[in-house]
């Protein structure tokens, strides 16, 4: 009974100490954020950065429903004044690091009136920053914004189509009297067909103009020509999603749905040849793409990569199979089984980067996206919840929580000790 009786009192201890502990770690995070937040109003423009590298780490270390409840209107409308032009003197890292926090902020928040307030007030100003050239290092930020965004707050399609339109803008600019034509770069180029093709995984019902598709399509079989592998991945696996969403389908001569064709679209038959022949060149580019021995690009990872995806998609052209992808997500297994699925998990993937796993494990939006749903352990020591990251800024004696617990117990010995004095 002894035994049993300290045993007992041991765990409940414990219990204790590990809720406690978990309250100190959320008082902290809270106590942080709250700094980062206010440290966004700061005139100087290092500082402003630092805030949002903090608020980022913290969005990524744990989900910040609490935080985002009391402070989602002020953390949207100071980020949105650093990509806002002419509202601050903001370095190109200010408004990627906004941007950035934006998106984490939008998939935090999940489906919901927030959401929309998100989407509704960053459209205007991203695609403002996007179109100033004035430092490209910020635009792929700006473009995963958008797409982020809108793939969590956009309601309709045509929203959808509109965020799109931007991206593609960024590399095909619409040229006035006044404006000079800038080749853009591999990078920008890779962004830009990344995010324009998680947008596309999302859409159902597509408008049917085939002189869109069929630029969509050249430019995009052009891309694979390429010198830079990033490039010609991100334009094979847009063309593969294209052709999995039954793009050249919908104009066949068979298809009986003509009020579906816009005005323009006077020639069905014509444009689904047309579109057979450009999958015929994309086939025989993904054939030559597969078997590359070298030559184009340097890395042996990269070209691997390369092969694997090209075998992929061929796979696809002559078997109709999609690539079935297995993730573990802690002690579960997340399953993929088409090209949506798979751009979809991959630029969120890259998104959240150390955060991906955290947010898998515990963010319902993406369970709902992903029809995941991940085992919950509920275990009595914190520290099996914490990554490695939350133990360093937790756990460790330099962490800001001891130091925060060593200010507190200086604070309340001193209040002692004058209490002791007056006595």
């Amino acid at each position: 009974m002894m035994t049993s009786s300290v045993s007992s009192s041991s765990t409940a201890r414990s219990d204790l100490m590990s809720v406690s502990g978990a309250e100190d770690v959320q008082f902290v995070q809270d106590s942080l954020l709250d700094q980062a937040l206010d440290a966004l109003d700061e005139k100087r423009g290092s500082t402003r950065e630092k805030a949002l590298s903090s608020i980022i780490d913290a969005f990524n270390s744990n989900i910040q429903h609490q935080f985002v409840e009391k402070k989602f209107a002020t953390l949207l409308h100071l980020c949105l004044a650093s990509i806002k032009k002419g509202s601050k003197k903001a370095s190109a890292k200010e408004i990627a690091l906004a941007s950035h926090a934006i998106g984490c902020l939008a998939l935090t928040v999940g489906c919901g009136e927030n959401a929309r307030e998100i989407f509704d007030e960053s459209i205007r100003p991203l695609d403002e920053s996007l179109t100033s050239r004035i430092d490209v290092s910020k635009t792929p930020s700006l473009l995963e914004c958008l797409a982020i965004v809108t793939f969590v707050g956009g309601i309709d399609q045509e929203e959808t189509e509109r965020s799109m339109d931007i991206m593609w803008r960024v590399i095909n600019p619409k040229l006035g009297s006044n404006v000079v034509a800038v080749k853009p770069s591999a990078p920008l180029i890779a962004a830009v067909v990344s995010a324009w093709s998680f947008l596309l995984s999302t859409v159902s019902n597509l408008k049917l103009n085939s002189k869109n598709w069929q630029n969509s399509i050249s430019y995009l079989s052009s891309l694979l020509d390429k010198e830079d592998r990033s490039v010609r991945i991100a334009a094979g696996e847009a063309l593969a999603l294209i052709f999995e969403i039954g793009v050249i389908d919908k104009f066949s001569a068979g298809s009986d749905s003509a009020s579906d064709t816009t005005q323009e679209e006077n020639k069905p038959l014509e444009s689904y040849i047309f579109l057979q022949g450009l999958k015929g060149k994309v086939i025989n580019q993904c054939k030559n793409l597969s078997i590359e021995a070298g030559g184009k690009g340097s890395a042996k990872k990269d070209l691997n990569s390369q092969r694997n995806l090209f075998r992929d998609i061929l796979d696809f052209f002559e078997y109709g199979h999609s690539p079935e992808i297995s993730m573990k997500i802690g002690g579960d297994s997340l399953q993929t089984s088409s090209w949506s699925e798979m751009i979809q998990l991959n630029f969120i993937k890259h998104f959240l980067g150390g955060g991906f796993i955290k947010h898998m494990q515990e963010n319902e939006f993406l369970h709902d996206v992903f029809g995941f749903s991940p085992k919950r352990k509920y275990l009595n020591n914190n520290e099996n919840r914490m990554s490695g990251g939350e133990k360093r800024m937790f756990k460790s004696p330099n962490s800001v929580l001891n130091k925060a617990r060593t200010q507190l117990l200086n604070k309340q010995r001193l209040l002692s000790e004058v209490g002791v004095l007056t006595i």
